[in-house]
């Protein structure tokens, strides 16, 4: 088992950064730990980069002719396994040593086929995305179901300036990829992965409910009109207890900015807030829009439809911290159940027995052989809304996942949604383990 490469680094000038992260890059591959021919790249940029994007991929596969393809798009932050860098230029850079019939990076211009003539099935598929792109839910739901898990992973693009997205296989010789450079704008693009490159991969909610949680039973379009047969402006107002009426009701409307409303599907069990106080991964934060004051209504950003279950929550730090934490152990736990009790928490974790992930936890488990795992590399996308201060200081989300997982092989992006299962989510993270 060998570790996966990463390279991380900040500087005005992206070449000067491209050229600190190779050289870190050349150092760990001549360590007998790490993959010393690894072929795919996962590059993550902050949108400081974003209109020399295509030079920068240049200058990186010129200097790395072993990598053959790349994946990866821009975010307001990236992060690394000990760091995060938020609102400053700066690239992370993660070395995937896999089988090269076990994953293939896709694009606009070379979609991943349903049916594949070359026999390679996906069996899960990092996604990033544009944000901007019409009908994105459709899309993925769609993209869902060219993996015969259904489960996707990773996030939106996020950028002031340019929404670029890195896509190339084969050395540009990816099938209908024709002239194109491998740098894109809009739509979908990522890799596929074969069932042969195991993982691990759970949704960490930011949100704490603030009240219960209600039956949609009356909508139109965005617009709840009815929570549990009540006006769903009242039961929101009740919820927090103001009121619109008065000479000031700017108190009350402050409130209802807080405020956020999280949405499950209809005919699906929720769960993780009755055992937990929490959100469970099967809910999606959404924002409110606007009220209806003539018809009692609250306007949600996103359709939603009568049978959906709905409850009112605000951003918690305290429960964003430890839902992490909880996710981190669920990784750990099932890579080493064993060996728990016996290693510290800011230990790497050791290979010990493992078992496949629940079906209830949020994410994606693929069995591993009975003398067990470890990481060979990781990425975490967060919202860019947990960025920065949101959990107290520097790059502390990341001192979270490190001192849980041990100091892994990490890059991420801080995005403008994330992508898990076949949902999009808010104010989440989504941290995926490759393991031996």
């Amino acid at each position: 088992m060998t570790l996966f490469p990463t390279g991380h680094a900040t500087h005005p000038q992206w070449r000067m950064a491209a050229a600190l992260v190779v050289a870190q890059l050349r150092a760990q591959m001549a360590l007998p730990m790490y993959a010393a021919a690894p072929t795919l790249g996962l590059l993550y940029i902050t949108d400081h980069y974003a209109n020399d994007a295509r030079e920068l991929l240049e200058y990186l596969a010129a200097e790395l002719p072993e990598v053959t393809d790349w994946s990866g798009t821009v975010g307001v932050g990236v992060s690394a396994h000990n760091a995060e860098y938020f609102d400053e230029p700066a690239l992370t850079l993660m070395l995937l040593d896999l089988p090269s019939d076990q994953y293939r990076v896709f694009s606009g211009v070379a979609p991943l086929p349903r049916h594949p003539a070359s026999g390679f099935v996906a069996h899960t598929a990092l996604v990033h995305a544009d944000g901007h792109t019409p009908e994105l839910a459709e899309l993925l739901q769609e993209m869902a179901g060219r993996t015969d898990t259904g489960y996707l992973f990773g996030g939106l693009s996020a950028s002031r300036t340019a929404p670029v997205q890195f896509a190339v296989g084969g050395n540009g010789n990816m099938a209908g990829q024709g002239a194109a450079s491998g740098v894109f704008g809009g739509g979908l693009s990522g890799v596929a992965f074969g069932s042969q490159v195991p993982l691990l991969s759970r949704v960490t909610q930011g949100c704490q409910p603030v009240g219960p949680l209600h039956t949609i039973t009356a909508s139109a379009d965005n617009v709840v009109l009815e929570l549990d047969h009540e006006p769903a402006l009242d039961v929101l107002l009740d919820t927090l207890q103001v009121s619109l009426e008065g000479d000031d009701p700017q108190p009350a409307l402050r409130r209802v900015r807080a405020t956020l409303a999280g949405l499950v599907d209809a005919g699906e069990q929720p769960m993780g807030r009755q055992r937990t106080g929490h959100f469970g991964t099967d809910t999606r934060v959404r924002h409110i829009i606007g009220l209806d004051g003539s018809r009692r209504g609250v306007a949600l950003a996103e359709h939603v439809q009568s049978g959906m279950h709905l409850a009112f929550c605000q951003r918690n730090v305290a429960a964003a911290r430890a839902d992490l934490m909880r996710i981190c152990a669920e990784i750990r736990e099932e890579l080493s159940p064993e060996e728990l009790e016996h290693t510290p928490l800011d230990a790497a974790p050791t290979a010990a027995g493992v078992a496949p992930a629940p079906g209830s936890a949020g994410g994606l488990g693929t069995p591993g052989p009975a003398t067990g795992r470890t990481i060979r590399g990781a990425i975490y996308v967060s919202c860019s809304g947990r960025g920065g201060p949101h959990f107290g200081g520097p790059s502390a989300e990341l001192h979270i996942v490190r001192h849980a997982l041990g100091d892994v092989p990490l890059v991420g992006f801080f995005a403008g949604g994330e992508i898990a299962h076949h949902h999009l989510y808010g104010y989440t993270g989504v941290l995926t383990v490759f393991t031996d």
